[in-house]
């Protein structure tokens, strides 16, 4: 007779992983493009959790208002149209 064994999830905190310094000798707009990448990333995730899941739907409102949720600043209108863009091909 076979017994069925039900886990339990584990209980343990979510722990954000360690940072790691940028590599050095780039130039400005590498930085800058890689940072505004990031942070599109964090609040495309954010608004697919939330239920954002057609581009339309994601104004620059809705997306700078996640972000004052998110604990992160405003986000230019660039990184409004990136979140959108990622929100359209992340399906």
């Amino acid at each position: 007779m076979a017994l069925a064994v039900i886990r339990t999830p584990s209980l343990e905190p979510w722990k954000p992983l360690q940072r790691k310094a940028l590599p050095a000798g780039r130039p400005r707009e590498w930085y800058v493009s890689h940072n505004r990448r990031l942070k599109a990333m964090r609040l495309s995730i954010a608004l697919l959790d939330a239920g954002v899941y057609i581009p339309s739907k994601a104004t620059d409102a809705k997306i700078r208002s996640t972000a004052v949720t998110l604990g992160i600043r405003p986000p230019s209108d660039t990184t409004c149209r990136m979140v959108r863009s990622l929100i359209r091909y992340g399906r």
